[in-house]
């Protein structure tokens, strides 16, 4: 198989468009292809990734739906005064940033919406497939990075979910940021099964989770008992808000909890508390506490604090997804794209928990791309129990 052709253009269709991560993600884009910034946390941009074909980040074209009306420009500049970006960026990538928001659709379904779910799906499809024929793309991706909804409850499809089914009937390659249920819904698996389009997910891991998968193995390598692994997040902004509801924390802890048990074969105690502190905005800071036994049952302590930026630590990620699933679909991958496990916290189909194993499958794969070699991304299918929808980011 030849390699892509990274000139051509190819969509990025953002759930959460307006959101603090999705502007994050377009302006730097912008700045990096620009050369006004380097491309810091993006994986996709060091060497082994090189000759993998993967689109240039000048070839992405960004729209996406939304169901806020701040503008992007505007948004920018919020984030701008906010340190979250460079001051001056806003205006250096304006015109980047009011072509995304020229091509961002209403997003739903929002309260007095008489549409079927199907009516939704369709509507929602129609969106994307005019945006590509608009653009001439070759492929597009759509990526969930809006805020967490609490898991649904009965058979009806979340709204993660509606924009997921759409995705699948518009063609794309599918990618989920968030706890939300998107694909993981029952009533998906029959479709999930016959696209046999590539997808990757859940929870993009930016932080805390990213520290757990580093030094759950340690302790496990290191034959040191881990008795107690407990952790408060302190964060505000639309996800502090929406992670407020129990339900929606319970969600988001889900992953965090996974990574302990895979990487430490078992589940210590403690749990992980969340609080929304809306003066903090864009940045969170996370506190883990580890209590463990030594040599001869000398206990010990181990504290970490992680703070940061949660929109400057994901947009990277998603930049490198969409080029990721973008190359995966061109190349011919179908199915659960478990090689993709390295960028998150739940990770769909066969992925290793630790960082340091899911970074060489990620190797793996961008060789795979380099060399053509293609076939099922783990199993083509591959829906599973409904977790929690993706929802809105904070407005203006």
């Amino acid at each position: 198989m030849s390699a892509s052709n990274s000139a051509a253009r190819v969509g990025v269709w953002l759930i959460g468009a307006r959101g603090s991560v999705a502007t994050t993600t377009v302006a730097g884009c912008a700045a990096v292809a620009a050369g006004l910034h380097p491309p810091t946390g993006m994986v996709t941009e060091t060497p082994p990734f090189a000759a993998s074909g993967l689109p240039s980040l000048a070839s992405l074209v960004f729209g996406g739906h939304d169901v806020l009306d701040c503008p992007l420009p505007k948004r920018a500049e919020q984030l701008a005064a906010a340190g979250v970006l460079p001051h001056g960026l806003p205006a250096a990538v304006a015109a980047e940033l009011a072509a995304a928001d020229a091509e961002i659709r209403p997003g739903g379904p929002v309260a007095g919406d008489t549409r079927g779910p199907d009516e939704v799906i369709s509507a929602f499809a129609r969106d994307i497939q005019d945006f590509a024929g608009r653009h001439g793309l070759d492929r597009t991706v759509v990526v969930n990075v809006s805020t967490t909804e609490p898991a649904p409850t009965g058979t009806s499809l979340p709204p993660s979910s509606l924009y997921a089914a759409a995705a699948l009937r518009a063609g794309c390659a599918y990618v989920n940021f968030t706890p939300s249920t998107g694909l993981h819904h029952p009533e998906l698996a029959d479709a999930v099964a016959a696209s046999g389009l590539p997808y990757a997910g859940r929870d993009g891991k930016t932080g805390q989770t990213l520290l757990r998968a580093v030094l759950g193995p340690m302790f496990a390598q290191r034959a040191l008992a881990v008795r107690a692994w407990s952790g408060t997040n302190l964060l505000g902004g639309g996800d502090g808000a929406a992670l407020a509801d129990p339900a929606a924390a319970a969600a988001k802890n889900a992953g965090k909890e996974r990574v302990l048990a895979d990487t430490l074969g078992t589940t210590p105690q403690g749990v992980v508390h969340i609080d929304d502190v809306p003066a903090l905005g864009d940045w969170k800071t996370a506190w883990d506490h580890v209590a463990f036994d030594g040599f001869l049952g000398t206990r010990m302590i181990l504290q970490t604090l992680w703070q940061g930026c949660d929109s400057a630590l994901a947009a990277p990620l998603v930049i490198d997804l969409a080029r990721l699933a973008l190359r995966a679909q061109e190349a011919g991958f179908r199915g659960p794209l478990g090689e993709l496990g390295f960028y998150f916290k739940d990770p769909v189909g066969d992925s290793p928990a630790a960082l340091g194993e899911q970074y060489a499958a990620l190797l793996r794969f961008a060789g795979r791309l380099r060399d053509g070699t293609a076939g099922a991304g783990a199993e083509a299918g591959g829906a599973a129990a409904p977790e929690q929808p993706a929802a809105r980011e904070a407005g203006c």
